[in-house]
């Protein structure tokens, strides 16, 4: 260790840090292997760690050396991050965005908040702006760091399924980890996992010619092996407004006249539910009034906007219903399934995930939304 005391301190964040993962100045010293005396000069900035320590406490922060240090009156470099690849990454070409950054497989991710994007309350790590990119495989975007800002999440969860939010607050209470949930259809849940971007992929996507679930489209999708593990067996409905004053009875009434539909994203597997319902009933999803017209981005915004007036129907699941007061006519029952790809299953996230799925607390908590089976949860699908 080099102590430096006629330079400026060092400024760092490794007390933020150390704390949010809930360990004592002598773990994080244990993990670096250097004393507990000295790595306390190095948290209260009376010493600057050598290269070799620096990087030590980087590995067992998971973090970098440039988040952990800087030194007074250095301006904070932009850093190059990743595309989300996702339906909300098509922000950042409107002009510069709040984002939360995520590291996975080492590299940076930026996922946009709020005003379309994803999470609007939480505080951002930075601002981001497109960059031009040489390669589909090149950072896209560069991010203007901000000061005191957390630790990267744990985990990065793409899903649909309301009750993933039950997962954020588990792996928090329990195992003090920092989950962020991406809002995020089925088709690019997959997509976002097959580039990188996230760590595990919720999906319940159907294959129109076999009535199979996710299997098929894992296949075609993601091009690495992967486990699926069962989270719930969910019901989805047509969701109509409260005591159903149009009498609608099923998706073939979606055709009368003067009936408002609120649609799914394409790539949803709600929206791709709702086109083999209605191949089934012999009517042509193209040729339906308000099919392309109004289309939200999560089960939970199609209740709302039924429950507003703005729409007479729309497809999700029956515990979206319950909670906006709405009846549900049913559909079908389908399984949400998480992916998770093989090379990261040694994460400490990823195999509290598993366990936390085992937990009669959480099978409780998601079954009392109403709708859900969760007797395969945790389960190899």
């Amino acid at each position: 260790m080099i102590s430096s005391p006629s330079s400026p301190s060092p400024r760092n964040t490794l007390r933020s840090r150390r704390t949010h993962r809930g360990w004592s100045q002598a773990r994080l010293a244990e993990m670096a292997g250097i004393t507990r005396q000295s790595y306390a000069a190095i948290e209260s900035g009376r010493s600057m760690p050598s290269t070799e320590v620096a990087l030590r406490l980087a590995r067992a922060l998971a973090s970098t050396v440039e988040e952990l240090f800087s030194l007074p009156g250095d301006p904070t470099p932009p850093e190059k991050a990743w595309d989300p690849a996702l339906p909300t990454a098509g922000l950042f070409r409107r002009g510069p965005r709040r984002v939360r950054l995520a590291r996975i497989s080492g590299r940076l991710t930026a996922f946009p908040l709020g005003l379309g994007g994803v999470h609007a309350s939480l505080a951002a790590d930075g601002v981001a702006r497109e960059v031009e990119s040489p390669g589909d495989d090149a950072p896209t975007l560069e991010v203007q760091l901000l000061a005191h800002r957390r630790p990267p999440p744990d985990l990065v969860v793409a899903g649909c399924d309301p009750a993933l939010g039950l997962v954020v607050e588990g792996l928090r209470r329990q195992w003090d980890m920092e989950v962020l949930w991406i809002p995020a259809g089925s088709r690019a849940a997959l997509e976002a996992l097959a580039r990188g971007r996230v760590h595990v992929a919720g999906t319940h996507l159907l294959e129109p010619g076999t009535g199979e679930y996710n299997a098929p489209w894992i296949r075609r999708m993601v091009p690495f092996p992967t486990i699926r593990v069962g989270f719930a067996t969910w019901e989805q409905a047509l969701v109509v407004r409260a005591r159903n004053p149009l009498g609608l009875r099923g998706v073939e009434d979606l055709a009368r006249a003067g009936v408002r539909l609120v649609n799914r994203e394409p790539g949803s597997g709600s929206r791709a539910l709702l086109e083999h319902c209605l191949r089934e009933a012999g009517l042509p999803p193209d040729g339906l009034p308000g099919f392309d017209d109004a289309v939200v981005l999560d089960h939970d915004q199609v209740g709302a906007t039924v429950a507003a007036g703005l729409a007479d129907a729309g497809v999700a699941i029956r515990a979206v219903a319950a909670a906006w007061g709405l009846e549900a006519l049913p559909l079908a029952r389908e399984p949400f399934e998480l992916v998770f790809p093989e090379h990261l299953l040694d994460l400490p996230a990823a195999q509290a995930l598993l366990e936390l799925l085992q937990d009669p607390w959480l099978h409780r908590q998601v079954e009392l939304l109403g709708g859900y089976d969760t007797s395969g949860m945790g389960r190899p699908a």
